[in-house]
């Protein structure tokens, strides 16, 4: 497996380093250490201080390595560095391309974002545009001798199918738990429920057979989802919901203290700067890491 590790030097972008130390690495798996050295000096900056501030930030750009290839230590992995003088949010997705890496790791701030899990326009913007999978770890990130906990979201689509098979394809330990979720979004969710009973018995019948209908075809999605994916993992669970898929995703992230949100990239190529509601409100609002899986045709 060959990663992008993409770092800045916070401590966001160091919990991204230490999520790649729980994984079984090996000597055939690749890390290449990034950072973009970037910089935006004010209108009113006099030449001498633009070029002052350009050179700090290129002296400093190794330190910032540094900090990664430290925590790395234990990894097996054959590790690289590269800086690049740019715009993180072109060149994160640009190299990963060009490299033809398999992921990109990140931390939740990016560079331009706020102390909190919110998450950084950087880290946003490499979501969107990215045409590898992208693995967003938010702070605190779980230690080695952690069994990693994983909340696997589908729906049946090829995004969901290519986020499985990535999920994987990916060195994690033997005793790693993955819950499979499905959300039923009904065709009564507009309607309360206690107002669907009140009225007529053809719609209370419609909406009983509707309501089996969408149960079932949850359990085809789920029953080839743990298919899948039993060929990799032994600890596998699996639920169904009915509602607002973003909102029982979330909260079943925290019921199960999920340690990463696998989920596919349904959405995330539309208006520049847009997600779909789903995936931007898991990625935006998720205490815990996430890892956004891309379709094949936008892998390659």
């Amino acid at each position: 497996m060959k990663i992008l590790l993409a770092t800045d030097g916070s401590e966001h972008s160091e919990g991204a380093a230490q999520f790649l130390t729980c994984l079984n690495l090996s000597s055939d798996d690749e890390i290449t250490v990034f950072h973009a050295v970037y910089w935006i000096p004010f209108l009113y900056d006099k030449e001498s201080y633009y070029n002052s501030l350009k050179q700090i930030k290129k002296e400093i750009a190794p330190r910032i390595l540094d900090s990664a290839l430290n925590i790395l230590k234990s990894v097996n992995a054959k590790i690289s560095t590269a800086i690049i003088d740019g715009s993180p949010e072109y060149y994160i997705p640009q190299v990963a391309k060009d490299s033809d890496m398999d992921m990109i790791v990140m931390g939740a701030r990016g560079i331009k974002g706020i102390k909190s899990f919110f998450i950084g326009s950087v880290t946003r913007s490499v979501a969107i545009n990215s045409p590898k999978p992208v693995f967003v770890a938010k702070l605190p990130v779980c230690k080695k001798s952690d069994t990693i906990k994983i909340l696997f979201t589908t729906d049946g689509s090829d995004y969901s199918a290519a986020t499985g098979e990535f999920l994987s394809s990916m060195p994690f330990p033997d005793n790693t738990e993955v819950t499979i979720l499905n959300v039923i979004w009904s065709d009564f969710s507009d309607i309360p429920e206690r107002f669907v009973m009140e009225v007529n018995e053809r719609i209370k019948e419609v909406a009983a057979k509707t309501r089996t209908m969408e149960f079932t075809e949850s359990e085809r999605i789920i029953e080839q989802a743990r298919k899948n994916l039993s060929k990799r993992f032994k600890n596998i669970n699996v639920l169904s919901k009915v509602g607002d898929p973003s909102t029982e995703i979330l909260k079943t992230s925290e019921t199960l203290k999920a340690d990463i949100i696998a989920v596919g990239c349904r959405g995330l190529r539309g208006i520049k700067g847009m997600m779909g509601s789903a995936s931007r409100n898991i990625l935006t609002y998720s205490k815990c890491s996430v890892l956004i899986g891309k379709t094949c045709k936008e892998k390659g």
